[in-house]
């Protein structure tokens, strides 16, 4: 069992809070381009409100713990990891509440490399406990645009958890494949569910496109986000996400074994 505050030692003796390697210049670039609606930063939320650059500082102080000064332009960023903390436990109560309903959950990340170890283990701990872990529209093709051009990529399944792979080279259960902020995939496989007649998800867990653009469409969802990555907090901040947690998503995948122990106690799903 992992306490809040040995917790707390650890996020940020390990970089996932505190002083992160995030740069400060990248987050004020992310939320300049977030204010002005470019689709790689909105990553599937369409916003409400008309978010000026500075709101969207001002926000980002608030749930990361960001300097909320826009005269602080370098450097590396920071998250206070109390703010980490809570939205943890606000993370397990969604968790342990869709267990405890046994309602079906999709799990997708866009950090396969990072974070795989952390989503699989709370796909393995919510099948144990009657919760159907879904995996549509495996092997389906997305083609995405991203900074080389459009590229095809295949959706696949590690441990329950989706991710994409580049095209053709599909090796199932393999714990690769490629970064992504989209949110086609989840558009793809949640279309696929709907064609297929269900069940569709009454949870949706991971980070990037996965959460933003699945709460989008009216689905709960919940996930990680760095200080990079305003869309999940908007998303947070408009109610169509239900929790954004604070911090750096491109540690070691080791780093976040202690988060998934804490995680998973706190939703009462610990074996």
């Amino acid at each position: 069992m992992v306490s809040g505050g040995a917790l707390r030692e650890h996020l940020v003796g390990f970089g996932l809070a505190g002083r992160v390697a995030t740069a400060r210049e990248v987050s004020l670039r992310s939320y300049r381009l977030f204010a002005a609606r470019d689709p790689r930063f909105l990553i599937g939320i369409d916003p409400e409100m008309p978010w000026r650059q500075r709101d969207v500082l001002a926000l980002m102080a608030e749930k990361c713990g960001v300097s909320a000064d826009p005269g602080c332009t370098s450097g590396q960023d920071v998250i206070d990891p109390e703010l980490t903390v809570r939205a943890l436990d606000r993370f397990a109560e969604r968790l342990g509440a869709v267990a405890r309903s046994g309602g079906a959950v999709l799990l997708g990340t866009g950090h396969p490399h990072r974070l795989i170890g952390f989503y699989g283990a709370l796909a393995d701990a919510l099948s144990a406990v009657g919760c159907e872990v879904l995996t549509p529209a495996t092997g389906r093709r997305v083609d995405i645009t991203t900074r080389f051009g459009l590229r095809t990529y295949n959706l696949d399944y590690v441990r329950g958890v989706s991710v994409v792979r580049e095209a053709p080279a599909l090796h199932p259960g393999c714990a690769t494949g490629v970064h992504t902020h989209s949110p086609l995939p989840v558009r793809t496989v949640l279309a696929a569910a709907a064609e297929a007649g269900g069940p569709l998800p009454e949870l949706v867990v991971g980070d990037h496109g996965w959460v933003c653009g699945a709460g989008q469409l009216g689905f709960e969802a919940i996930g990680l986000a760095d200080t990079d990555d305003p869309a999940l907090f908007v998303g947070e901040a408009e109610g169509r996400v239900s929790v954004a947690v604070p911090l750096d998503d491109g540690v070691r995948s080791d780093y976040y074994r202690p988060l998934t122990r804490y995680v998973l106690n706190r939703a009462c799903l610990s074996q």
